[in-house]
């Protein structure tokens, strides 16, 4: 362990209120495809009763028209969260008709790549540019890799933590920059530790073959109509989902706020030879927003984000050089097939304690071997976690994953405690002591109950995740009726997102190349 961990929890409980670490705000971002009820992609449009997929602040889509996203308020109780995120389930199924929302990160039965139809926004230029951005994504990784779904996990340290933590750390920077400085050291560990969030709740260890990259990638083959790895955890998280070599390539730094802002800006700008061949203006039509590494920021995945709410037109690294890190994204979640929402408080709460654990432990900087490292790791457990011969490389040396994790689970247990300070029942540790339970049992983990599902069904994942969606929509039918309140907050805000994208399409005074030169210089 850790030994300024120890030291610095211990600071914390001699030094601090008991209720220093409550409060948190929590966010959830949850994609989930359209099906039909054979379960194939959805080419109906965006449905009018859920409002502008371009302004409604709750229900959006992202890559295409038919994958919805879901967007909670950030609440400081994770009832809180995971309630809103079942009302807006509850919304949206009662205007879905027949249709299904799929239950898995891997998708559903899916057509060729230029039939899947890309998210549509209108004619505003803003709307434009989310549209040409998508279709640019579908030039540079594949349309079918961009149906894959995810949940993200946001989070923001309780505002009264930090000025006693900057206290305990002796810190005389401004706030700001302290605040930036010790969410970066978490986000730096949450990269060394973050294996442990794709064992714990990685789903995805199987993928119908209609998603036509199994063979190619090398996976096993289940059934007539399934691709799988034996003990893959999170196929989603794998080489077979976010990556590719441009990607691989663009060396964005964690190590300063300054760093990382730089190293994303170059992204933007530096040309890339193999995206030139898509063009830019082909035909009069726009194939990608630029012929760079990174059309905006947003493209570079990592699976984990730091993050400021950024003001209207704002760039997000605008946003972080105008105030710092505000909140973390977690973008490593998949969905969880046996939760109709695709999450629980649990999880939530186990996050929650883990990111604290990420933050208390000593995080220097990263250099080039560290790198290989936290590569090497997050690709050995997202294709093979539950495999008993797996390492994990940790300073040079090779460490049991099961040895590692028990070590980290037993801080975030220490974490746990101090957050239930105070509180009348011991929920984040309850939350955290049940997936200590999955670190020695890897036959518990979501993964390995999927494929024990698939084998005693004697079915594969298409079938399966198809029967869990249908499960799910018959859940919220069954549930009482949304209140009068929520249901008129969701519809009211339906009809005024139609009426602002109506707004916004009516002010344009400028043509879209003009509004992309004047984003970019911006």
């Amino acid at each position: 362990m850790d030994t300024s961990f120890d030291e610095r929890l211990k600071a914390l409980a001699e030094r601090a209120p008991v209720d220093v670490l409550h409060g948190g705000r929590k966010g959830v971002e949850k994609e989930s495809l359209r099906v039909s009820t054979d379960g194939t992609l959805s080419q109906r449009p965006h449905p009018p009763a859920l409002g502008s997929a371009l302004t409604n602040e709750y229900i959006t889509t992202d890559f295409s028209e038919a994958l919805l996203e879901f967007v909670t308020p950030a609440f400081a109780n994770t009832w809180e969260t995971l309630r809103f995120l079942c009302d807006i389930h509850q919304f949206t199924y009662a205007n879905l008709g027949d249709e299904l929302l799929w239950a898995s990160s891997m998708p559903c039965l899916i057509m060729p790549d230029g039939d899947i139809p890309l998210a549509r926004y209108g004619d505003s230029n803003v709307g434009r540019m989310k549209t040409v951005y998508r279709r640019g994504l579908g030039h540079r990784y594949g349309r079918a890799m961009q149906t894959i779904a995810g949940l993200h996990f946001n989070y923001s340290i309780p505002e009264s933590f930090w000025p006693v933590y900057q206290d305990l750390e002796k810190s005389k920077h401004h706030a700001d920059a302290f605040r930036s400085h010790a969410y970066l050291g978490l986000i730096r560990n949450f990269r060394r530790f973050g294996w442990l969030v794709l064992y714990l709740f990685g789903a995805s260890p199987a993928v119908c073959k209609s998603f036509d990259a199994g063979g190619g990638a090398g996976l096993a083959e289940f059934d007539k109509e399934t691709y799988y790895e034996p003990f893959a955890t999170s196929l989603r998280m794998s080489d077979l989902g976010y990556s590719n070599k441009t990607q691989a390539s663009i060396n964005i730094s964690l190590n300063d706020l300054d760093e990382y802002i730089r190293g994303l800006s170059a992204a933007i700008d530096t040309p890339e030879p193999d995206y030139e061949k898509f063009g830019l203006l082909v035909d009069g039509e726009y194939q990608q927003l630029s012929l760079n590494k990174l059309q905006i920021e947003n493209e570079y995945y990592s699976s984990i984000r730091p993050k400021r709410v950024a003001r209207s037109g704002e760039r997000p690294t605008s946003a972080l050089c105008r105030g710092g890190v505000e909140y973390i994204e977690i973008r490593s979640l998949d969905l969880g097939l046996f939760d109709p929402v695709g999450i629980n408080q649990n999880t939530m709460r186990f996050m929650e304690a883990f990111l604290l654990y990420c933050l208390f432990c000593d995080s220097p900087p990263l250099d080039d071997a560290g790198w290989d490292e936290v590569n090497a790791n997050h690709a050995g457990v997202a294709k093979r976690g539950r495999d008993p011969a797996l390492k994990l490389r940790r300073g040079g040396s090779r460490v049991a994953l099961r040895d590692w994790a028990n070590e980290i689970v037993r801080g975030v247990q220490q974490v746990a405690d101090m957050i239930d300070g105070g509180s009348e029942r011991p929920d984040y540790r309850e939350a955290v002591d049940a997936q200590m339970l999955l670190v020695n049992d890897p036959e518990a983990t979501p993964s390995a109950r999927i494929l024990e599902e698939l084998r005693e069904r004697k079915t594969g994942f298409f079938r399966f995740a198809l029967q869990c969606a249908e499960k799910h929509k018959e859940y919220f039918a069954a549930l009482a009726p949304l209140g009068e309140d929520r249901l008129a907050m969701f519809e009211k805000e339906a009809a005024e997102s139609l009426l602002r994208q109506r707004q916004i399409e009516e002010s344009d005074e400028i043509s879209f190349a003009d509004y992309l030169a004047n984003y970019y210089a911006s």
